[in-house]
């Protein structure tokens, strides 16, 4: 029996448990936007393809599922591209189904083709940064590349594949027998695990190290490994430092949780990891930012401590350290071993009482630092009040985006995440534009839990189109807007270095300006709530979560930097001579 392509593959997905699609039309995929609305599939309409695939990324991670995007041709996927490139540098599963130039017309440049250099390629724009691209040459392939899509997106290290779709191929009939044949393949692969003797050899070097740390990164929530790793640690009274990606792989009220560690890790975390004689690194690749550009001063000292890492990924293991101990494996699996064989060999555990009263101590008076900040009335407000006030209005399991500059890296140091996987950050790629539109998805993924989005007025002014969407689907997530009239953390880097704040700074006659964010709410039909004083915040964030509805708050702030201890070479190449980081632009 013989169907249209377009109409087997929405049953594919069906049939692979896809309930939600992200994307926007083209004259190239509306073949199989008419089959998903006779589907159980929910398209989600955007205006812009980043939107789009921003909001597929934050799904991903809040599912914990293989999002979907939908794209056009040309332009379409382009736009998309920088989404997709974020979600692959953050290792986020994701398939791209996009529209292609009908195949009978390649090598005739038709509408919207890119073809500078070759014909029909324009899958390979995607080459540099997604697991794999396919371009579909023959209909009768098509089943079986969306199966190793899949396949390939959720396995090994996740990630973004693309699967470019020349749209006279959506069109096409097909025997049902080629779908039919993929369903006979599995659709979750067994993981690699440790075993035992590994992991007695591990546990006995750590157990008798002097001053052990783990060292837990996104691969321990991409492996959703959290409560396994916590089980560990308590296990043995082991500290915790965690990379920018890995923050809330423990929760941070966790007595053993140190922080976060390198450019903007506090002095005392850095010092504890750099004093460790054993860090035990659990799906980290040791980032530049978390690693004070891998000089030995600052943030970790190897080859004088020993480092064991484990890792899915044979690649990431020793890429920028050396190894004494490695491990390819998926770590729910190797910490579910670590923690049975632990069990046998050390029934009693270990604690550590000094340790977690040192850690308690720490963070008294690293929360007491903040203090004057928090309780300052100025407005605009301190940005350590506005995180401040959000942490005390939000529940435990709310989920957090951010964005990139203060509330990315301020939530990183100063932010306590309370249920691990509740914090969706744009790490690798460190996209200007991501926090927003990955609220949508985040809350799409989970409609019953709150959403918040700590973004710029840099960041949101990326694509305010996304409350297009928002007002449409009625996706409840609320935007608070830590407005500084700035690329904040840009301006201050250039006002420290170079005295100068040339296209960092918005302003308009020589005065602070910003677009009227909650107006823009309103006029796509989203509540908007523009705050005047510092005590009108948390009453407004309030309200807002009690409203379940999708809100825009924004808010003035002062742009002073986030505080730092350790160090980025950036830095020495700006200025030689100098050990200054960022100033105030205030």
């Amino acid at each position: 029996m013989k169907e249209v392509i377009a109409r087997q593959l929405v049953k594919y997905l069906e049939d692979r448990g896809v309930e939600h699609i992200f994307g926007l039309c083209g004259h190239t995929n509306i073949a199989v936007l008419s089959e998903l609305e006779k589907s159980s599939i929910k398209f989600v309409n955007v205006r812009h393809e980043q939107i789009a695939a921003h909001a597929a990324d934050g799904y991903a991670r809040a599912k914990k599922q293989t999002s979907v995007v939908l794209s056009h041709v040309g332009p379409g996927m382009t736009n998309a591209a920088t989404g997709v490139a974020n979600a692959a540098l953050d290792c986020i599963p994701m398939v791209v189904i996009a529209g292609d130039i009908p195949s009978h017309y390649y090598g005739k440049h038709p509408h919207q083709e890119v073809n500078l250099h070759a014909d029909a390629t324009q899958y390979e724009i995607y080459r540099p940064f997604v697991k794999r691209a396919w371009r579909v040459d023959s209909a009768h392939l098509f089943p079986e590349i969306l199966e190793k899509a899949f396949q390939l997106a959720e396995t090994g290290t996740p990630g973004p594949v693309l699967v470019s779709v020349p749209m006279d191929i959506f069109s096409m009939e097909l025997e049902t027998s080629y779908f039919d044949f993929q369903s006979h393949h599995t659709k979750a692969l067994q993981k690699p695990s440790m075993d035992e003797e590994t992991a007695e050899a591990i546990l006995k070097t750590l157990v008798n190290a002097k001053n052990p740390v783990v060292y837990a990164g996104g691969g321990v929530l991409l492996a959703d490994a959290a409560e396994e790793l916590a089980e560990f640690v308590n296990h043995f009274d082991f500290p915790v430092a965690h990379s920018l990606m890995g923050k809330g792989a423990v929760a941070d009220d966790n007595p053993l949780v140190l922080g976060m560690t390198g450019f903007w890790g506090t002095e005392f975390i850095n010092r504890k990891c750099r004093e460790a004689d054993y860090l035990f690194g659990l799906g980290t690749r040791f980032a530049e930012a978390d690693s004070s550009s891998w000089e030995n001063e600052y943030t970790f000292d190897f080859p004088k401590t020993k480092l064991i890492q484990i890792d899915i990924e044979a690649s990431e293991i020793g890429r920028n350290y050396p190894v004494e101990f490695g491990v390819v494996a998926d770590l729910k699996q190797a910490l579910t071993v670590l923690n049975r064989v632990a069990k046998r060999l050390y029934p009693e555990g270990r604690l550590n009482e000094a340790l977690k009263q040192e850690i308690a101590d720490n963070r008294r008076k690293f929360k007491a630092s903040n203090e004057q900040f928090i309780q300052d009335n100025c407005y605009p407000m301190q940005p350590q009040r506005i995180l401040a006030e959000v942490r005390e209005v939000l529940p435990r399991d709310a989920y957090i985006t951010t964005d990139v500059g203060w509330n990315k890296n301020g939530v990183g140091q100063q932010f306590d995440i309370l249920e691990p996987g509740t914090i969706f950050t744009p790490g690798g790629f460190a996209t200007m534009g991501f926090g927003a539109p990955a609220a949508l998805g985040v809350k799409v993924a989970q409609p019953d839990r709150v959403v918040v989005s700590l973004v710029g007025d840099g960041g949101f002014g990326q694509n305010p189109a996304l409350l297009a969407t928002a007002a449409e689907e009625n996706i409840p997530v609320i935007w608070v807007i830590m407005n500084n009239f700035a690329f904040g953390t840009i301006a201050g880097l250039q006002k420290a270095h170079y005295d100068t704040t040339l296209g960092t700074l918005f302003t308009k006659v020589g005065e602070p300006y910003s677009p009227d964010f909650a107006a823009i709410a309103r006029a796509y039909g989203v509540e908007g709530i523009k705050i005047e004083k510092a005590e009108e915040f948390k009453p407004a964030l309030e309200q807002a979560i009690a409203a379940n509805k999708p809100v825009v708050i924004d808010v003035a702030m002062l742009n002073n930097p986030v505080p730092t201890a350790g160090h980025w070479n950036i830095m020495d190449i700006y200025s030689p001579d100098k050990k200054v980081h960022h100033v105030s632009t205030n």
